[in-house]
């Protein structure tokens, strides 16, 4: 096989495009809490950025690689059943990146390292033992998506602005998460696995995921009321808010429309925190 195909293969393993975006999402984390300080701290928030692309990268192999059965009949075109990378080159890919993940974390504050361990923790543990659990891979999911923002800050030493992003962050995760569960569930029945909808039905379900998306909105306002951010997030985090509200309503009769509308709403709940930091800057 052509050296470049197995390069090719490695790469898709990380899924780029999701580690880019985690990183991402951790710069974010840095900036919300530092704002106009964050070149005082470049070099710690360029390291937990690189952190979190090599964990995010590395929980993605190790998961094609617990997949790689099931990946043969629903996914045939990713790099293990389609032959561009053996199992065995994919485990130890995973654990030279998590490794080196490992490995710079440790030059960060204590809190951040804390946190990459049990990150690492997770991600290996999702695919084997977590993912079949009811309710538990889900809120797994949810942890390590708004974790991202929490590192970032931890980074820097200021989990206050990044800590709210977290548990918003981590609600509307679960709520995404647990709907996407619904509208996987005649997959989900043939490959017999335990789904929160499976367990408990597919209405309970999407309550749930309802009841965790009010409890978000309800969080909201913290920032501004706490006066960490002002006016200017609460302009921008009100329509995110009704359109996450919006899409728990119409994710009981169009779960993938339902998901789609989270996702928009949480990347814009993460925009109002950039500009209401911006704005405390100016």
């Amino acid at each position: 096989m052509p050296v470049d195909e197995r390069v090719r293969g490695l790469l898709n393993l990380t899924r780029p495009v999701n580690t880019i975006v985690a990183g991402i999402l951790t710069f974010t984390g840095a900036f919300v809490a530092q704002g106009s300080g964050i070149v005082g701290s470049a070099d710690s928030i360029a390291v937990a950025t690189l952190v979190t692309i090599l964990a995010t990268g590395a929980g993605n192999a190790v998961n094609d690689y617990f997949d790689r059965e099931i990946d043969q009949i629903t996914n045939p075109e990713r790099p293990l059943p389609r032959g561009s990378v053996t199992p065995q080159t994919a485990l130890l890919f995973s654990a030279i990146l998590f490794a080196v993940a490992g490995g710079l974390s440790l030059t960060l504050s204590p809190v951040a390292i804390a946190i990459a361990v049990i990150n690492i923790g997770l991600l290996v543990a999702y695919t084997p033992v977590l993912k079949g659990l009811p309710g538990v891979g889900n809120a797994a999911i949810a942890y390590l998506g708004g974790s991202a923002f929490l590192f970032g800050g931890a980074a820097v030493e200021d989990l206050t602005a990044p800590g709210i992003l977290f548990v918003l962050a981590a609600l509307a995760t679960f709520s995404r998460e647990v709907i996407k569960d619904v509208e996987d569930i005649t997959g989900d029945r043939e490959k017999d696995l335990k789904t929160l909808p499976i367990v408990v039905g597919e209405r309970r379900a999407l309550l749930s995921a309802a009841v965790f998306l009010c409890l978000m909105a309800i969080l909201t306002p913290l920032p501004y009321l706490l006066g960490t951010l002002g006016m200017p997030y609460l302009l921008v985090v009100l329509p995110a808010t009704l359109i996450m509200l919006y899409a728990g309503y119409v994710s009981f009769s169009e779960p993938a429309a339902g998901q789609s509308f989270l996702k928009y709403g949480t990347f814009l709940t993460a925009a109002a925190f950039i500009v209401g930091r911006v704005a405390t800057v100016l």
